[in-house]
């Protein structure tokens, strides 16, 4: 079986079933698709925050790594350069179906660590402990889509599917330092809301 290797590293098991389809074997690529389709739809969910978008996303995700399995160098994990082709899809999505202006994600502001956000609210103990898992999971899940596009993407990306910093980096073709940027914000920002929901759940028990 013709494999396809990455310097002297140890090769990835994906990378001889991408080497199988590229020769046509159908069946190696399904066994990709069924890998990694569960984690490209909840990306995809993500980002579009629609289920009927984020299936036609890894629909033609999936699609488009085929047709173009001879781009793929191997220079990178195949699930981090499928990542890229399912959230440049799910952009193009919601590109299409916003009209109205979009609200830059960068308004912030600028110090010697980095951009922070302009308004954070204190960090005050975890309310949420005092909540049933469900229950915290769906505020959570809420609560990322909330988030502004450019910063959900890379905190889905980088806490919720485990990409790493470098990973998510290469994904969305931003540089190290602006990844882990976005990703403190948007840690931030859902700790922000997170307390203020829970300041409201707590005033309104009163």
């Amino acid at each position: 079986m013709a494999t396809i290797q990455i310097g002297e590293n140890e090769q990835h098991p994906d990378l001889a079933l991408v080497a199988s389809a590229r020769t046509g074997d159908v069946q190696a690529f399904e066994t990709l698709v069924s890998k990694y389709d569960r984690q490209i739809f909840r990306i995809a969910q993500h980002i579009t925050q629609n289920r009927e978008d984020a299936q036609d996303v890894v629909q033609d995700a999936f699609l488009k790594a085929y047709e173009k399995l001879d781009q793929f160098q191997g220079n990178s994990k195949f699930y981090t350069w499928l990542v890229r082709i399912a959230v440049n899809e799910s952009l193009m999505r919601l590109r299409k179906r916003r009209t109205g202006k979009m609200v830059s994600i960068d308004d912030d502001i600028e110090t010697e660590e980095g951009s922070v956000p302009r308004d954070l609210a204190d960090w005050s103990p975890n309310p949420e402990q005092n909540y049933g898992q469900a229950e915290l999971a769906e505020i959570l899940r809420k609560t990322i889509q909330g988030l502004p596009h450019g910063f959900r993407i890379v905190f889905v990306l980088r806490d919720v599917d485990g990409l790493s910093t470098e990973e998510t980096a290469e994904t969305l073709g931003l540089s190290v330092p602006a990844v882990k940027s976005r990703l403190l914000r948007a840690r931030l920002q859902l700790r922000e809301r997170l307390s203020r929901y829970f300041r409201k759940k707590k005033a309104g028990e009163k």
